[in-house]
């Protein structure tokens, strides 16, 4: 691999998250392919295999090793996509032993070692369980239930305690195959190497024999020796990136609280500034989601678009609702002196002209919940949407099922565009009180008991601005607030959905908001996309960086994939 048609490639990966762990790739590819030796006679896998045997049979004969068992040679299908030569390979069981942890880690006593537990950091022991250099894999998902994935592997000398939910691999001769150059082998590709063995429906975990059989490469001491130095500079630009990353956050962060949390004399000159800075600062998707979250909370503030002082106020509007209202499922509730009661919220921000606090019961027309039929597929009856079809702001009528409706149900859960439907009850907090405006689409269609139908007058309220509020922060907050320590199912019934309070503008100044949120969302999405792709050409370029470390090649493959 020529050096500087690596060093190009890298640096047109720019700053992303994953570059470090890519150039960490490349790096172990190369030191695997035998192109970082200096030496010119360096050890064969041949000769490394019959160090490490003989190792291996003294420390049976001394009694400090059992006997141990017989592993199968490694096949090519058990090599990594792109991996070649499985006779430079042997089975992880066969070079090193690999030892369970005996603390618990609940359990364990403060003291004078290192009690290594999955999480960066150490803890302390009063007791030590092994000495030695070990690579220390977690057994355990890093995710939780049902998903496989491990955060990170450690690397520990001395003596130590290690937690039962880890294990160790102590090599049978350190001096041909290091501790070091299996950690930092199997942290390059810990999920192609590990995180694919993983088992387990709902505790997914890694057993001990499947990480004996992991495939590890023989590569000469010398070899070692040199990747420690790279893998150490690697070390050195990841806490130069870490330390970027984290000014970044702060700069992004302040930025988007003085527009959260707007100063009146200041907050011109505070967008102009976030305005220019976010696009440099937003190089994550995390970080996307925070600017939509922005965009929401200024809009619902009044400081997204300029009032007009000859829109009708929005008093007016409730007015003409309360008139409107009719019927047994209309919502009746009297203004208190005219005001509405706002201290629920955690906001002293005061509102524009024209506009006022209200509930969400006094722009309802009616409220009521859904259906507690049991609905299903490909049975007669009425398309009945749930909890999947909310989304985004959009009813999708992807996933529709069926439920055998009585004539009043089918008449009285009907749906007409424009009404807002709520997730009342979830077992995720973030789900509960998400909701989406019911499209043309989706007219005529009934709706499960886990939800909420608000019906509005379009005359006088525009429902797209009552979802921006609804999930606006401070709305959220009301939500969230009391179910937050709820147990299992989380619930919003319509009494508390009806009292969520909520800023209310002027008719025309809501449509002219959306108008201006559907704009800056879509500059969202386009920001976002653009990172997307961005990372669907590091991936290739990663790709084609590894075969030509991992086989020669003329490099056109590199090439190709840096001009996309």
């Amino acid at each position: 691999m020529n050096a500087e048609r690596l060093l190009l490639a890298l640096s047109m990966m720019g700053d992303a998250p994953d570059r470090i762990l890519q150039l960490r790739k490349v790096a172990v590819a190369l030191a695997i392919s035998g192109r970082l030796s200096a030496s010119t006679a360096p050890l064969s896998a041949r000769e490394i295999k019959e160090a490490v045997s003989r190792a291996k049979a003294d420390l049976v004969e001394q009694g400090q090793l059992s006997k141990q068992k017989q592993y199968s040679a490694v096949s090519e299908a058990a090599l990594p996509e792109g991996f070649r030569g499985p006779s430079r390979f042997a089975p992880l069981g066969e070079i090193a032993r690999v030892e369970k942890g005996k603390t618990g880690i609940q359990q364990a006593q403060p003291g004078r070692y290192p009690l290594v537990v999955t999480s960066a950091d150490r803890s302390t022991c009063d007791h030590y369980d092994y000495e030695g250099a070990a690579a220390i894999i977690p057994l355990v998902s890093s995710t939780g239930h049902g998903n496989a994935s491990l955060n990170r592997l450690h690397y520990q000398e001395g003596k130590f305690a290690l937690g039962t939910i880890l294990v160790a691999v102590f090599p049978h001769d350190p001096q041909v195959i290091s501790a070091r150059f299996i950690f930092e082998y199997l942290s390059a590709f810990k999920d192609e190497l590990l995180v694919s063995r993983m088992t387990g429906t709902a505790n997914v975990t890694l057993t001990i024999g499947s990480i004996a059989e992991v495939p590890i490469p023989l590569v000469c001491p010398e070899v070692q020796k040199i990747l420690d130095v790279l893998m150490a500079l690697c070390d050195q630009l990841e806490a130069a990136r870490t330390a970027r990353e984290a000014t970044r956050d702060r700069l992004a962060a302040s930025s988007l609280a003085r527009l959260n949390a707007p100063d009146p004399e200041t907050f011109q000159s505070d967008a102009r500034f976030a305005l220019n800075v976010l696009p440099a600062l937003t190089t994550r998707p995390d970080q996307i989601k925070q600017l939509r979250q922005t965009i929401l909370n200024l809009a619902v503030r009044g400081k997204l678009v300029p009032q007009d002082a000859n829109d009708e106020p929005a008093a007016e509007l409730l007015r003409r609702i309360a008139k409107e209202r009719t019927g047994p499922q209309a919502v009746k509730k009297a203004r208190r002196n005219g005001e509405t009661d706002v201290s629920n919220l955690r906001t002293d921000t005061p509102l524009p002209v024209g506009w006022l606090w209200t509930n969400i019961d006094e722009i309802a027309l009616s409220m009521r919940y859904g259906t507690s039929t049991k609905c299903e597929y490909a049975v007669p009856g009425v398309p009945v949407l749930r909890i999947p079809n909310v989304s985004d702001g959009v009813v999708s009528l992807d996933d529709i099922k069926f439920g055998p409706l009585t004539d009043g149900e089918i008449r009285d859960l009907a749906l007409n565009a424009g009404d807002l439907l709520m997730i009342r009850s979830n077992g995720s907090l973030d789900i509960v009180g998400r909701s989406a405006v019911v499209t043309a689409e989706a007219e005529g269609m009934a709706f499960a008991g886990y939800l909420v139908r608000l019906r509005m007058s379009l005359a006088n309220i525009k429902p797209e601005y009552i979802w921006l509020a609804m999930n606006s922060t401070d709305v959220r907050d009301q939500i969230e607030r009391p179910i937050r320590s709820a147990v299992g199912l989380k619930n919003v019934n319509l009494t508390e959905f009806g009292a969520l309070t909520i800023p209310l503008p002027p008719l025309a100044e809501q449509h002219r908001i959306v108008a201006k949120v559907d704009a800056l969302m879509a500059l969202c999405d386009r920001l976002e996309a653009s990172l997307t792709t961005t990372a669907a050409t590091r991936h290739r370029l990663l790709d084609a960086l590894l075969a030509e470390a991992l086989e020669p090649v003329d490099g056109s493959a590199v090439k190709a994939a840096a001009a996309e």
